[in-house]
């Protein structure tokens, strides 16, 4: 084998992972299909709706825990999901 092919050679494995990668990463990527969401979609704004009415205050660390906590009752917190399929 000559030098000339022996450095074709060589050169042609870095120029083809080369390609391999650019190739994944317009597929993966889709840079040539996607839409631009600024230009192309239409979104209508509207005024806000709704309350600020205040409920209820915590200030401090008095209190250690939330009201209605179920920490210590797992069994209601986890519940296992019934399957009435029938067996096949």
């Amino acid at each position: 084998m000559s030098d000339d092919g022996g450095l074709f050679l060589l050169a042609l494995g870095p120029a083809g992972a080369t390609a391999l990668y650019w190739a994944l990463y317009r597929y993966y990527r889709n840079t040539d299909k996607s839409h631009a969401f600024e230009r192309e979609t239409k979104v209508e704004a509207k005024p806000v709706t709704g309350s600020d009415r205040k409920v209820n205050t915590v200030t401090g660390t008095q209190r250690t825990s939330i009201d209605g906590d179920n920490v210590s009752e797992y069994r209601k917190r986890v519940q296992r999901i019934q399957d009435n399929s029938p067996p096949s």
